[in-house]
């Protein structure tokens, strides 16, 4: 606020005895232009304080805002752009916190990631390693009883034929067990074929889903096959040209769409999921499943039922099955991730929606 200006007249004869007196008029000049100077300079220094003076020599003589001591200075800095100011450098002060929270927690975040993802990798690489390292030391020392005075030629020369003998003797022994150790894991491998050629590397895949998979092979499709192949063999007896087609256009019908709704439907179960949605993507997948193997199966049945022997053919078949497997789960893990994405992104999308009205 502007302090009240002073009037002070004087009488009509002292105004013009100053007005005539050219020494007092300079002097009150001089003295005014010091002033003014002096004010100039101190509201140079003091950027929030300043003095105001202005002294107007007219008929009536006006001297306005001339202080006397230091209380009469007036201050020119608003209220509000300090209050303003105040309030800027306390949200940015509130921005940088908030930044730095959010980095320490992404930091931490990343970190927590990092240690997991290594520790999937420790804990894929060990049963990699693991498994590899038994199957390479069963299959080399096969003949360790007979290996005194043999060179390493020949224990490479005869570990293969032996294995063999091996492997007939147990077929011989527990056929059923066998083919299902077999299928077991060959079903494992074909699902981590399967999540590498889903771009999955190496040792990330997940072992959850391949263990699933193996689950299935083990219990089902090794016992189950094993009567399959018996079973075909009763209904086609004959020994003519059209048994062999016959027997595969069987199998890529009848026993593929049996076989192929089991897996899916198994590892749907396996999954936790509800019926709906397993049958619901059966629905959707089984016409694909099933002419995908029809370019594959026919050529290989052709071996399996015009060459492979009966005992063999399980064998044969799931050399063949790396391949088939890597399709089956593949369009069964395929459709559940997008069904299990969408419904993520829908619960996002929910969420933020609701959130609106409130902000």
């Amino acid at each position: 606020p502007q302090i009240p200006t002073k009037q002070i007249i004087f009488p009509f004869q002292t105004f013009f005895f100053f007005c005539n007196n050219k020494p007092i008029m300079s002097a009150l000049n001089n003295f005014a232009t010091h002033i003014l100077s002096s004010s100039s300079k101190r509201s140079l220094q003091e950027s929030r304080k300043t003095q105001t003076l202005s002294i107007n020599f007219s008929p009536t003589f006006t001297i306005q805002n001339i202080p006397k001591t230091p209380s009469r200075i007036s201050l020119i800095c608003p209220i509000n752009a300090v209050t303003e100011d105040k309030e800027a450098e306390a949200n940015q002060e509130n921005e940088k916190k908030e930044s730095n929270g959010t980095e320490i927690e992404e930091k931490i975040k990343n970190s927590f990631l990092s240690i997991l993802l290594d520790k999937d990798r420790f804990f894929n690489a060990s049963i990699v390693l693991g498994a590899g390292t038994l199957a390479i030391t069963r299959l080399l020392t096969i003949d360790h009883e007979y290996w005194h005075g043999w060179t390493l030629y020949e224990i490479l020369r005869y570990a293969p034929e032996h294995n063999w003998i091996a492997y007939e003797e147990a077929l011989k022994a527990n056929p059923v067990l066998a083919k299902m150790a077999i299928s077991g894991i060959v079903y494992s491998v074909g699902d981590w074929i399967a999540q590498c050629y889903e771009g999955k590397p190496l040792l990330e895949f997940d072992r959850t889903r391949m263990f699933r998979s193996g689950l299935v092979g083990f219990s089902l499709h090794g016992s189950l096959s094993h009567y399959y192949y018996q079973f075909c063999e009763a209904l086609f007896p004959s020994n003519d040209w059209w048994v062999v087609p016959a027997k595969v256009a069987f199998d890529q019908t009848i026993w593929s769409a049996i076989w192929n709704s089991i897996y899916f439907v198994v590892l749907g179960f396996l999954r936790l999921e509800s019926a709906s949605n397993i049958f619901g993507e059966l629905r959707a997948t089984f016409w694909p499943m099933l002419t995908a193997g029809w370019k594959l199966w026919p050529f290989a049945h052709l071996i399996t039922y015009g060459v492979i022997p009966l005992e063999q053919r399980l064998l044969w078949v799931d050399c063949v099955e790396l391949v088939w497997v890597t399709i089956l789960s593949t369009y069964s893990n395929e459709k559940s991730e997008a069904r299990i994405s969408e419904e993520l992104s829908e619960a996002k999308s929910d969420s933020s929606s609701s959130k609106l009205p409130e902000d």
